[in-house]
């Protein structure tokens, strides 16, 4: 899916979404995010989810940024300096891994985990062998500018999660911890609604827009969003 919110936009934001959701049920938070900080939002599901084939897993979650980003380097023809990865949650494990490789604009962990095991198991101090989503080991490796965002009551994936990533970030900017928020209201806050965004300004925060024309090309759908200024 690409929002194409403003035709003189410089950057366009990679977003990754989170755990048992997809692109129709975030169509509304991408217009309104393009919107609200002036940038195109392109976006994918993982194997197995919405219309996607194949199975999740690891593996795929790799395999899909991949081939989103392949997508807007080649077909779109958008340079790594004006792309914003954003990961949401689950969201945040292929976009670390992605930003461990390739230098981008900037990148936003909105709600990150350290890996599988410590989210399972809390207590758990070291990267075993057979851990998934090991971002805590790859976020050293990010040489982009990060934002890392989390809610200090998050529920599902502990607040010290965000925390230990924004520590280990070479070139983390200042975070934004969201008192009060759990991890799937953090959107909701003054503080994400309020927060400026030194890479976009205006400033990061959802908001609703009318719905916009579609249109398919291929697997992809564009959205025109003639009324986002």
């Amino acid at each position: 899916m690409f929002v194409r919110c403003s035709p003189n936009a410089r950057f366009t934001v990679l977003f990754s979404h989170g755990n048992a959701i997809d692109l129709g049920q975030m169509s509304s938070f991408y217009l309104g995010l393009g919107s609200r900080i002036n940038c195109n939002i392109f976006s994918y599901d993982y194997s197995g989810y919405g219309v996607s084939t194949g199975k999740p897993s690891e593996k795929n979650l790799y395999a899909d940024i991949d081939a989103a980003w392949q997508a807007l380097r080649t077909r779109y023809g958008i340079s790594p300096e004006n792309i914003i990865l954003y990961g949401q949650s689950i969201g945040t494990v292929p976009t670390v891994d992605l930003a461990s490789r390739y230098e981008v604009g900037a990148v936003i962990l909105h709600s990150p985990l350290m890996s599988g095991m410590r989210v399972a198991f809390p207590n758990t101090k070291r990267t075993w062998f057979f851990d998934a989503f090991p971002s805590i080991d790859k976020i050293p490796k990010v040489s982009s500018p990060v934002l890392v965002i989390h809610g200090t009551e998050d529920e599902v994936i502990d607040f010290s999660h965000g925390l230990a990533i924004y520590e280990r970030c070479p070139r983390a900017v200042e975070p934004l911890w969201v008192e009060g928020a759990g991890h799937n209201d953090v959107e909701l806050y003054s503080q994400y609604l309020e927060r400026p965004n030194s890479q976009t300004d205006p400033r990061l925060a959802p908001q609703r827009s009318p719905a916009s024309p579609y249109e398919q090309r291929g697997n992809i759908i564009i959205i025109h969003c003639t009324n986002c200024r």
